[in-house]
């Protein structure tokens, strides 16, 4: 108990850890962007200051000297729009040929104004000119920088859950293989003491008609622990009729259920060969009847129907039931999912784990209503 307190302990204070060291990441990059922005726009108004002096040589008629234009000239990645006081346009770092295009320069002007504030260049106490910056492409790549930092963290922690995830159902794994193990093993002793009892029986004057029905449960029972040993391992596969097979675990769960189920199965009236495991198969079928059974409550109808085409053999199994949401077509077969308020959770998503891991097939439910019942498919190979 001390030792799963200590590690809950320590698995909250990694996430918290974690947690705090990606926030001084994002917010540390968030700082030098911003930082980065505001060099950017000192910059500008260092060019604007030069553009200033550049326009009062200019106005009057002396040296422009190597200052302003070394900071004039040094502007090579921002682009930026100037706009004089007449309405004239010039503009630097910007595509020659979409420059040409004055509505695309003023969509650009807007764009900019968003980005970054615009700097007016005063002369003589009046607005000379007024220049539109926009973001250099270094800017533009940082900006994206934190987000690219932020997914390659989800990233991360999405890998780090799926890998303890992943332990946690090998864990668990173990656990029902060795407790199904267990079980077969613990049923085994007074499986062998009922044998002994149905010789000793047979030898008294009992009716034949009730030791014939003890011998079919001591073979249940038997069937049952062969299924309880094999899970956990790879399962051996052999050629059989399939259709014997349904047949055979269909008609033992028709003699032991209610009365008010109207059992109807459709099979063809010849063998039909696949590779299985006939233990684990029969199982599922059975599986799969009991939750129709569950799910009309005991009272409806239940049809079995087996159908070949090509090289692939289908098993539809339908109910009268209460059905199923769309929604919870995939999560019926999860481990733990039930809606009795009695189970495991474990009938279907064995089936599953039989039908597809060990049969290389597929089980679905292939149609199913609220209020009116569910169809689920097994397809099989043929041989």
């Amino acid at each position: 108990m001390t030792f799963s307190l200590n590690r809950n302990v320590i698995r909250w204070i990694i996430i918290a850890s974690s947690f705090i060291i990606i926030s001084l990441i994002l917010w540390n990059t968030y700082t030098f962007f911003q930082n980065f922005k505001a060099e950017e726009r000192s910059k500008m108004k260092t060019w604007s200051l030069a553009q200033k002096e550049l326009s009062k040589t200019l106005d009057l008629n002396t040296d422009i000297g190597e200052l302003p234009l070394s900071i004039l000239s040094s502007n090579s990645t921002t682009p930026m729009i100037n706009v004089s006081n007449d309405g004239s346009l010039g503009y630097n770092n910007i595509d020659e040929e979409k420059a040409q295009d004055s509505l695309y320069l003023i969509k650009l002007i807007e764009k900019f104004k968003s980005e970054n504030e615009p700097i007016q260049i005063r002369y003589k106490d009046e607005i000379f000119s007024t220049v539109y910056y926009g973001n250099s492409p270094l800017l533009n790549k940082l900006k994206y920088y934190p987000l690219a930092l932020l997914l390659i963290i989800l990233l991360f922690a999405a890998v780090v859950y799926f890998f303890y995830r992943s332990s946690k159902i090998a864990e668990q794994n173990k656990l029902w293989t060795g407790m199904a193990k267990e079980t077969a093993h613990q049923i085994g002793t007074p499986l062998s003491s009922l044998v002994g009892w149905t010789e000793i029986l047979k030898t008294e004057n009992v009716n034949p008609e009730y030791i014939v029905e003890i011998e079919k449960d001591i073979d249940r029972l038997q069937t049952i622990t062969e299924r309880f040993s094999k899970i956990g391992s790879a399962p051996t596969l052999k050629t059989m009729d399939i259709v014997e097979v349904t047949k055979s675990s269909y008609e033992y769960l028709k003699l032991r259920s209610s009365k008010l189920i109207n059992f109807e199965i459709i099979i063809p009236d010849r063998e039909i060969q696949v590779n299985l495991n006939e233990q684990l198969f029969s199982w599922t079928i059975e599986n799969l009847v009991k939750n129709a059974i569950d799910a009309m409550k005991g009272k409806g109808d239940l049809k079995l129907e087996l159908t070949q085409l090509e090289n692939q053999v289908f098993i539809n199994i339908s109910d009268t039931g209460k059905g199923i949401p769309k929604a919870s077509f995939t999560k019926i077969f999860e481990p733990g999912y039930t809606t009795k308020k009695r189970g495991w959770g474990l009938g279907l998503s064995l089936a599953k784990r039989i039908v597809e891991d060990y049969h290389n097939g597929k089980i679905k439910v292939l149609t199913s209503e609220l209020g009116k019942g569910t169809t689920i498919q097994i397809i099989l190979k043929q041989v």
